[in-house]
């Protein structure tokens, strides 16, 4: 998990009027999210091979101006995960430059009622020239909570996961609750236990597509484990040395197992 601060390197801009020069940061992306390496897998430095959709100035990175690029191409690009892999800070801006790349495709015509959008002159919003609706980009908060119940982490196995075995309790804040509800609310839902004693640990930005992860610690409090049959299929309780690790570090989840290892006796 990155835990340094996106703004370390990035200043926040944006101008539909700037246009690339030879030396800037040039994030192309192609209908899948996928990001355009060359072979030095760095990103280019002219846009002259690609079938251009938009091109928008979104700040300065590392001191040079940065530029989101959707393209044509039925070529394969690097997805965010390898990208992260490849070069952890080239992954954290990618992470920004991808959203605002979706939140373009998404808005280009207002949702309720169709005419084409415009952007605002000042911030990074498309409005209605008809209705008048605004249109921002969107984040989708999400909570993921590790449960400890004395020297035990509580983990359980998703339906939709195919190649990690157990994970911790993760879902979507609905509309009208609090984070805090959603946390207890899920784990409930999801495993049939109570918990108390919740604690917020730290957030991070997820590009998958959309999410902003916030992350919790718990302590058991009640209830035996009755998994839902839908998301979670099977859930149990974990010592350090039973947990099987992510293969990658790129998630929050591992932070919080991390976490609680370096806490258990």
């Amino acid at each position: 998990m990155i835990e340094k601060s996106l703004y370390e390197n990035y200043r926040i801009g944006f101008d539909e009027k700037i246009a690339p020069d030879s030396d800037d940061y040039l994030f192309v992306f192609n209908e899948n999210r996928e990001l355009y390496l060359n072979e030095n897998k760095a990103l280019p430095t002219s846009l002259d091979s690609f079938n251009i959709n938009f091109c928008w100035y979104i700040g300065e990175y590392m001191g040079k101006k940065a530029f989101v690029v959707n393209v044509e191409s039925d070529e394969s690009f690097h997805t965010l995960h390898e990208v992260y892999e490849l070069d952890h800070d080239l992954y954290h801006i990618a992470g920004k430059a991808v959203l605002v790349n979706d939140w373009y495709i998404s808005h280009r015509f207002c949702g309720r009622c169709g005419t084409p959008t415009r952007l605002d002159e000042k911030d990074m919003m498309l409005k209605c020239p008809e209705c008048g609706q605004n249109h921002y980009p969107r984040i989708a908060p999400a909570i993921i909570v590790a449960i400890r119940k004395g020297d035990e982490l509580l983990m359980a196995q998703h339906s939709y996961h195919d190649t990690i075995r157990y994970a911790l309790i993760a879902g979507f804040v609905e509309p009208g609750e609090s984070i805090e509800e959603a946390v207890h609310r899920e784990v409930l839902e999801e495993v049939g236990v109570k918990i108390k004693n919740l604690k917020y640990m730290k957030s991070q930005s997820w590009p998958f597509p959309n999410s902003l992860m916030l992350g919790f610690t718990a302590e058991y409090d009640s209830g035996d484990i009755k998994v839902d049959g839908d998301e979670i299929v099977r859930a149990k309780w974990f010592k350090k040395d039973e947990i099987i690790r992510y293969a990658s570090d790129i998630s929050i989840s591992d932070w919080l197992v991390q976490n609680f290892i370096d806490t258990t006796p």
